[in-house]
């Protein structure tokens, strides 16, 4: 019993949340894939974008609502939201607007998710679901972006609420 527990969460790690015959009598975990746009409130700052997993979303000044100027070292500190392969249009949930989303290229043929035109990114920073310690960060070119589209530079307060 113990080894089959140990091979199921083996396989829950690996395999992202997706049980496997491994499990036993498991049945498959249900995730929102991360490339999904959704919204999550933060304190000061009202409903904001955050990815699938409830990750802050951000847009970079330089962009200025078209390709993404962010890549090499930029883009490990500062992760775009991509399309995994074979997904041709992002999805919107809780409240964003499927209006708004579209991709853009990024080097080595990945589509990065864009909101109102703006190329949207992670923070390595936020460690958890609903942070936003990216805001401002870097002289001020990393903001949340509202659920309308913009770039929302209020300072955020506190933890998020749900």
């Amino acid at each position: 019993m113990r080894a089959t527990r140990n091979a199921c969460l083996a396989a829950l790690a690996c395999a992202a949340g997706a049980c496997v015959a491994a499990c036993g009598t498991a049945k498959p975990v249900a995730t929102v894939p991360a490339w999904e746009v959704t919204t999550i409130a933060l304190p000061g700052a009202g409903r904001v974008l955050a990815d699938g997993q409830g990750y802050t979303l951000y847009a970079y000044m330089p962009d200025r609502q078209g390709q993404s100027r962010c890549s090499g070292v930029c883009a490990q500190s500062w992760p775009p939201l991509t399309l995994p392969a074979g997904t041709t249009r992002p999805v919107a949930r809780g409240g964003a607007h499927a209006s708004l989303l579209g991709t853009v290229p990024r080097p080595g043929g990945a589509r990065q998710v864009t909101y109102n035109g703006w190329p949207l990114y992670l923070w390595e920073g936020d460690h958890e679901p609903g942070q936003a310690t990216g805001q401002a960060e870097n002289m001020g070119l990393w903001y949340v972006v509202s659920l309308t589209g913009s770039v929302d530079r209020t300072p955020v307060q506190g933890e998020p609420r749900g």
